[in-house]
């Protein structure tokens, strides 16, 4: 595997990626962008009508993938996801964490199963399936692990669950990064800005406006603004890149207002 690794560092042939949330939205253009690379795809998400047409159109593009309906927040569930995958595969070479939820209240109307889920879904996720891969990417001595954060982890008024649970990301993110540094492994995180997805679509077009206007390029980012940095940080190219954030924001990052 080394000697692939060094014959084509723009490639991930032969390679094994889960993708968490992988049925649709951003994790659906990951799984597609990490195929396009020659990636072995496991998608993970608890939408099985999804699950299975994102399966269709990737094998019909010629990817070899496995669908599997896993809730991420249940350890023993991901730790026997691993163990399938691991069986059909043999080796697991990528984790995306993507598998995420909104949570929008402010502080005083916030119940605690609400701050709990959000919490819970978004980084205590992260966590489980984190610890579920360790183990096989240390014996291989070669693994990418790429969490989903986002923009938001910065602080936005009425996001408190959610704007903790991204920032809890970015934590977890460079800590790991530390402990698997001498393992062959790259721990490395994405902040998303404002992505054009179905729930933005719902929006009422002056608030979509608002929103376009409070990023500095002035356009939305597409789900494929997100793909390419993960699959940056996944490539066998980018070994020497781990415990960073890459904010893909369109430049709301650089102190533009909180909406």
């Amino acid at each position: 595997m080394a000697d692939d690794i060094q014959k084509a560092p723009q490639r991930l042939d032969g390679m094994t990626a889960i993708v968490t949330g992988g049925a649709k939205g951003i994790g659906l253009a990951v799984a597609q962008g990490l195929a396009a690379r020659g990636c072995r795809l496991a998608l993970w998400d608890i939408d099985d009508a999804a699950l299975q047409a994102a399966s269709d159109d990737l094998t019909a593009l010629g990817a070899d993938v496995s669908i599997k309906k896993v809730n991420i927040v249940s350890e023993p569930e991901v730790q026997a996801a691993v163990a399938e995958l691991l069986d059909r595969n043999g080796r697991i070479d990528v984790l995306v964490n993507n598998a995420g939820i909104g949570g929008d209240k402010l502080l005083v109307k916030m119940e605690l199963d609400f701050w709990q889920r959000v919490i819970d879904t978004n980084l205590t996720s992260q966590f489980i399936c984190c610890k579920a891969v360790a183990p096989t990417m240390v014996e291989q001595r070669f693994g990418r692990i790429i969490n989903i954060s986002s923009r938001a982890w910065l602080g936005n008024r009425g996001q408190a669950s959610y704007s903790a649970s991204k920032g809890g990301i970015v934590s977890l993110t460079r800590t790991l990064a530390l402990e698997f540094a001498r393992e062959g492994l790259t721990v490395n995180a994405v902040a998303p800005g404002i992505i054009e997805t179905p729930l933005f679509a719902t929006l009422k077009p002056e608030v979509q406006d608002r929103l376009m206007r409070s990023v500095p390029m002035e356009r939305i980012g597409q789900a494929e603004d997100i793909a390419n940095a993960v699959c940056f940080f996944a490539l066998p190219a980018s070994s020497y890149v781990t415990g960073q954030l890459l904010y893909v924001c369109g430049g709301r990052s650089l102190g533009s207002p909180s909406v």
